[in-house]
């Protein structure tokens, strides 16, 4: 995937047009004040409003899903939206009605309009998966593509969805990745290139997502190698026939319902590819809140391990100052408490201090790296959850394909 295969903001002249900009915000809520506790994904969308500051932009995005304590209109997200901008975005209570289009038929330039939450409409739900030119022929992308020029896409993190507010208006509109959208899949681009040199450190929670990463990369030959931390490396230290200790097989038999089975996955691994793989050589347990590092040849305990070890962390980071490449998903411990935190910290100032290619990921990891004020350091943080975890393992990603799409379908249609 190059920056070639779509277009991108430089291909126009936005000055006096109406752009729809489909972007996601969808941020965490405090479901008993209705307050927005991050902006993380909002801040992640300036660039690309400040690169459309001469055209008439309307943004449309969702927030949570019906039932969910945060499923709410977007008129808190305006409000936040205009302090970062630093001028007013307009909400309007209605998504494609004659209301929306009233009000975006009546813009001037360098005006900023936000929609309600499409989640309200069932259109957005219920025409999920549905081949792109149905989702065309729905009444929001209908609407709405008849009051706009152009369509912007900026959702990364809803990149591998398949809804008409997100793949149908590339059927009916030159549909265009924004600013972050773009970065996303130049970075990813160029960390997936099969060109070897990547080190990938997985670690946190989310194991399946982890091997399922780590299998796709080492048999297409991206990876050089892999160093795992967090819940990731104690189904490794499993599959290399470790004993962990009654309070971490029990947190396994609760958290990881399936985590006998990647045992035998990591097993395999291990097998196939037994220089690639690096687990941890000490560790660090939880002495009733004190951290107490022991090396994994004194396992099982009856403490839970709560990080890699120092001698670990060494070994990691003298790896990443060696590496070409480097991506993170996933934190080396429970970095939220601050005694836990020594790997996941030390782990990504390493990264900051790299001269390589560098892309972070997971939103824990993204937190760690806002807290400790390394943002601009790091190549890339990834707004991607899901859609992240798609292009890592090769997926194809439906709004990446419609952004393709449509770069083919006008230029065919200019020759």
């Amino acid at each position: 995937m190059t920056s070639r295969d779509f277009y991108t903001l430089d291909d126009f002249d936005f000055a006096d047009k109406r752009v729809l900009l489909r972007v996601d915000i969808n941020s965490p809520i405090d479901p008993t004040t209705g307050r927005i506790l991050d902006v993380t994904r909002m801040r992640a969308i300036l660039p690309t409003i400040q690169d459309l500051k001469y055209a008439k932009v309307i943004m449309t995005g969702h927030q949570s899903k019906p039932g969910k304590s945060d499923f709410t209109s977007f008129r808190a997200h305006a409000q936040k939206l205009s302090g970062l901008v630093g001028r007013k975005v307009r909400y309007i209570d209605s998504l494609f009605d004659s209301k929306a289009l009233a009000a975006i038929k009546g813009m001037r330039n360098g005006e900023l309009l936000l929609l309600e939450n499409t989640r309200f409409y069932s259109e957005d739900v219920a025409l999920k998966g549905k081949p792109p030119d149905v989702q065309a022929r729905s009444h929001i992308v209908s609407r709405l593509s008849a009051a706009v020029d152009y369509y912007v896409c900026d959702a990364f993190a809803a990149a591998h969805r398949s809804q008409p507010t997100l793949v149908g208006f590339a059927e009916e509109l030159p549909a265009i990745a924004g600013r972050l959208m773009e970065k996303e899949l130049v970075m990813l681009g160029e960390i997936m290139a099969s060109d070897g040199g990547l080190t990938a450190i997985l670690g946190g929670a989310k194991v399946d997502d982890s091997i399922e990463v780590m299998n796709y990369m080492l048999k297409k030959g991206t990876l050089s190698e892999a160093l795992t931390g967090g819940v990731v490396a104690n189904i490794f230290l499993k599959a290399e026939d470790i004993e962990l200790g009654p309070p971490n097989e029990q947190f396994l038999d609760k958290e990881v319902p399936d985590h006998q089975k990647l045992v035998e996955t990591a097993r395999q691994l291990l097998a196939d590819h037994p220089k690639k793989i690096r687990v941890p050589h000490d560790i660090s347990l939880n002495q009733d809140g004190r951290r107490a590092g022991i090396p994994v040849s004194k396992l099982p305990s009856d403490f839970p391990i709560y990080d890699i070890g120092l001698e670990t962390t060494v070994d990691y980071i003298n790896r990443i100052k060696k590496a070409k490449k480097v991506m993170l998903n996933g934190p080396m411990g429970v970095f939220e408490l601050e005694e836990f935190a020594f790997g996941t910290k030390e782990v990504l100032k390493a990264i900051a201090e790299s001269k390589a290619i560098s892309v972070v990921g997971g939103g824990h990891t993204a937190a760690a790296v806002s807290a400790m004020g390394l943002t601009e350091n790091i190549g890339h943080v990834s707004t991607g959850g899901g859609a992240l975890m798609n292009m890592l393992t090769g997926k194809e990603l439906p709004v990446v394909e419609a952004l393709r799409r449509s770069k083919s379908r006008c230029e065919e249609g200019n020759k």
